[in-house]
C-alpha cells in the first residue's frame, strides 16, 4: 500500500465512525504507514466539540501545514482546473508530491482537480 492522504470525507466517515475508513486507517498503521491530513482538511471537519472518533483518528495521523510552495501549487492547480475548492486542491497538490493514495468521499472533485494538472490517483472511496 503507498502511502495515504485523507480528504474531509474521510474525516468526517472516522466522526461517525465509519467501519470501512476504520479497516482502511488501522491496516495503513499496521504497515508503518502514517496518513496525512492537510490542515486546511483538519480545519475544514474540526468543529470543536468532542468528536472523539475524530480524535483518535488524528493521533495516527500526520498533520500537514500548508507551506508558501504547497499554496502556490494550490493555486496553480485551482487556475489549471478553473475551480476555488481550496481544501480538495490542497489535498490533492499533498498527495501528488508523495504518490499518495487519497482517501475520500467526493471521487469526482479529486479526480477532476489531479486530471488539471495531468496527474491519476489511487482513489479510495469513503
Amino acid at each position: 500500500m503507498a502511502g495515504l492522504t485523507y480528504d474531509s470525507g474521510a474525516l468526517i466517515a472516522a466522526d461517525r465512525n465509519d467501519r470501512r475508513l476504520w479497516a482502511i486507517h488501522i491496516r495503513a498503521i499496521e504497515r508503518g504507514i502514517l496518513p496525512v491530513v492537510p490542515s486546511v482538511i483538519l480545519a475544514q471537519t474540526w468543529r470543536g466539540g468532542p468528536q472523539a472518533s475524530l480524535q483518535r483518528l488524528l493521533q495516527g495521523c500526520q498533520i500537514e501545514s500548508l507551506s508558501d510552495p504547497a499554496a502556490r501549487r494550490t493555486g496553480v492547480v485551482l487556475a489549471q482546473s478553473l475551480t476555488a475548492d481550496v481544501p480538495d486542491a490542497t489535498v490533492v497538490v499533498s498527495a501528488m508530491q508523495r504518490q499518495d493514495a487519497v482517501v475520500t468521499g467526493d471521487r469526482a472533485d479529486i479526480e477532476g482537480l489531479a486530471r488539471a494538472v495531468g496527474w491519476r490517483p489511487n482513489i479510495i472511496d469513503i
